[in-house]
């Protein structure tokens, strides 16, 4: 019998944004929705098998929802540790000619899968996605019945957790925690061989694109992957190329003279996301056996001579910082439209970037800033404590995330870990230091396309971009620490904005550009019921809207300063120091605020010049475009 099944044409199950952006399939199920539910406080649901009880589930849960948050139907925000879901699903025959594969984008925090009783999955990573081959599990009839455990212990701080609060109540900067199933669960059809992942590298300077494809298996024969790529509609390659064994790596040369001469209309940057549609076929001879959707951009991010560089130039980068948490859902995004939506807002206020704090956001909310063009600084949720085994935690789950999210052009940087999270002891303990020093070379080592922090915001270790996290209230103090180099290292060294000494022993300065990763966290007060937190308070938002442009102004006119980022983009749980309050509507007048955060800065000379040139390129593009219309009308 053969042992290729080939892809059956069913039309796709939803039109919405696949739950897996960088490899979609026409064919997959959303299992978003009701599930039962019940908690298992006493721990005791594997040795009573409720994967094989169906009464035991005593409650019901919309998924994706965390059982804490109020979108979930259940808003339990009490000590559960252990909770459990159950759903039945349907599996046609004509659905069963390949393979199914039961996807989970995250978990939180160590989750076990049961299929019709039979386990096929275990998993340990609350932000990372895992998958299960069901196809042997599969009754014969058509009704297939989904288990889930999930065990999130809530006081555990040795799990890598970000912000989620260990206490009962949410407490200073953490929050309301988010457990079990938040990110999408979903059925994939696929063939028996099947194009497992896809890899992207672009080579800005030569006008190429690394491609490394792997299978789920090595087949019987060899196969051929055929490569076709598309902007805005136009054909740039065509290529096939034999497939010996299970994976195949590649360079795709794109045409050199289109690539020389519209180079900016090629390259990706925020202004511009122009991102390059694939398809990747799988044949067998002439028989397609496999065909998933991709996309991939030309852009590369660096740092030279104390600059950040977007596609070899200098950028300033004008970030805010962003929990992505919303009241009513936790982690989980409350609808595909919020994730987008966030992104709009971002740009809406002039931010060129997000650093997304101590969370690993969910592919989709990457999909729309690829899309809309929005630099992203990729974080670990970190630890609380120096154990080994919440060193392997953290060190085994960062790998999922640098595999998960490595083909997105909108990252640019990644931090491994926050303020010394995890980490308390850098200065006194060499272990401590050495394992901040080998998450940066282990980053590095599978992915050197992108800058790495090792420790953001003080005490440097090891890290491409000098990351200072400083919350001075005023101008004033901002421009004498920053305004000059001698002032930013007499800061640095002397002053200390966090108290913390900023250089570790042995570190010695590389011309890395340095950040105010953090600064502002400013507020205003609430009225006299409500409670609030920020790390400095103003009476009202003319205040607010006054004391955010003399800061903000400060750090662009510091010639030393090649980028910054926000506290905070919304209000969250307690901490009422967002531009935007937890509904997402502006406590400040947006155009203010955008007109505050594009200012040229004055560390990069060049921005006035590349400003120029942006706005001459768009006034060009839009004389064509209506040259064009009137061409067109003209014939008609």
């Amino acid at each position: 019998m053969h042992e290729l099944s080939h892809t059956n044409t069913t039309e796709p199950t939803s039109e919405r944004v696949h739950p897996r952006p960088q490899l979609t399939r026409r064919r997959w199920k959303d299992l978003s929705g009701v599930w039962q539910f019940a908690h298992d406080d006493d721990n005791r649901g594997i040795d009573a098998r409720w994967y094989e009880h169906a009464e035991t589930f005593d409650q019901h849960i919309v998924v994706p929802f965390p059982p804490e948050s109020r979108a979930s139907g259940l808003h339990a925000t009490g000590y559960h540790p252990v909770v459990w879901y159950r759903r039945t699903i349907s599996v046609a025959p004509q659905d069963r000619e390949g393979r199914i594969l039961l996807h989970f984008g995250a978990v939180d925090y160590r989750a076990q899968v049961w299929v019709n009783g039979r386990l096929v999955a275990e998993h340990e990573g609350g932000h990372t996605p895992f998958t299960a081959d069901i196809t042997s599990v599969l009754s014969p009839d058509e009704a297939q019945e989904i288990v889930v455990r999930a065990e999130d212990d809530p006081r555990d701080l040795a799990q890598p957790r970000g912000k989620q609060d260990w206490e009962l109540e949410p407490h200073g900067i953490w929050y309301h925690r988010t457990t079990g199933i938040w990110q999408p669960v979903w059925l994939e059809f696929v063939p028996r061989t099947f194009i497992k992942t896809l890899r992207w590298t672009p080579d800005t300077e030569r006008g190429r694109l690394g491609l490394h494809v792997r299978l789920n298996q090595s087949p019987s024969r060899p196969l051929r992957v055929r490569v076709r790529l598309s902007i805005r509609g136009e054909q740039l390659a065509d290529d096939t190329y034999l497939l010996h064994g299970q994976e195949v790596r590649r360079d795709i040369e794109l045409d050199p003279v289109r690539f020389k001469a519209d180079r900016k209309e090629l390259l990706w940057t925020p202004r511009r996301p122009n991102l390059i549609d694939a398809e990747i076929s799988l044949l067998d001879g002439d028989i397609v056996v496999d065909e998933v959707g991709s996309y991939t951009a030309l852009r590369s991010a660096g740092v030279r001579d104390g600059r950040f560089l977007l596609n070899g130039s200098p950028y300033y980068l004008r970030m805010v910082l962003a929990q992505n948490y919303w009241p009513e859902s936790h982690l989980a995004a409350p609808g595909e439209g919020a994730l987008r939506r966030e992104v709009e807002l971002v740009k809406e206020l002039g931010f060129n970037g997000v650093r997304i704090h101590q969370k690993v956001e969910d592919p989709r909310f990457l999909y729309w800033c690829d899309q809309l063009g929005l630099l992203v600084w990729g974080e670990m949720a970190n630890a609380y404590v120096f154990t080994p085994e919440a060193q392997r935690q953290l060190t085994r789950e960062w790998l999922d995330v640098l595999e998960r999210d490595y083909n997105h052009p909108c990252i640019v940087t990644w931090v491994p870990i926050n303020e010394s999270w995890g980490v308390p002891n850098l200065e006194g303990d060499a272990a401590q230091r050495a394992f901040v020093r080998s998450l940066y070379h282990l980053t590095v080592s599978l992915d050197s396309t992108r800058p790495v922090i090792g420790n953001d915001g003080w005490e440097v270790v090891e890290g491409d971009i000098l990351g200072v996290h400083d919350y001075a209230l005023d101008g004033k103090t901002l421009r004498e620490r920053y305004g000059s180099a001698e002032a930013l290292e007499h800061t640095l060294k002397a002053v200390q904005p966090s108290r913390r000494n900023f250089y570790l022993a042995g570190h010695h300065r590389k011309g890395e550009p340095v950040m105010l990763t953090e600064f502002g966290g400013l507020s205003h007060a609430p009225t006299q019921a409500d409670r609030w937190w920020g790390y400095g308070t103003l009476p009202d938002t003319d205040a607010l809207l006054s004391r955010y442009e003399e800061i903000v102004t400060a750090v662009l006119d510091s010639p030393v300063i090649s980028g910054f980022c926000y506290t905070q983009l919304t209000d969250t749980e307690q901490e009422t120091n967002g531009l935007l309050r937890e509904d997402r509507t502006s406590k400040l007048d947006t155009e203010r605020v955008r007109a505050i955060n594009t200012r040229v800065s004055r560390a990069l000379q060049n921005d006035v010049i590349a400003e120029i040139h942006a706005l001459a390129d768009e006034r060009r593009r839009e004389q064509l475009r209506a040259s064009h219309q009137m061409d067109t009308v003209a014939e008609d």
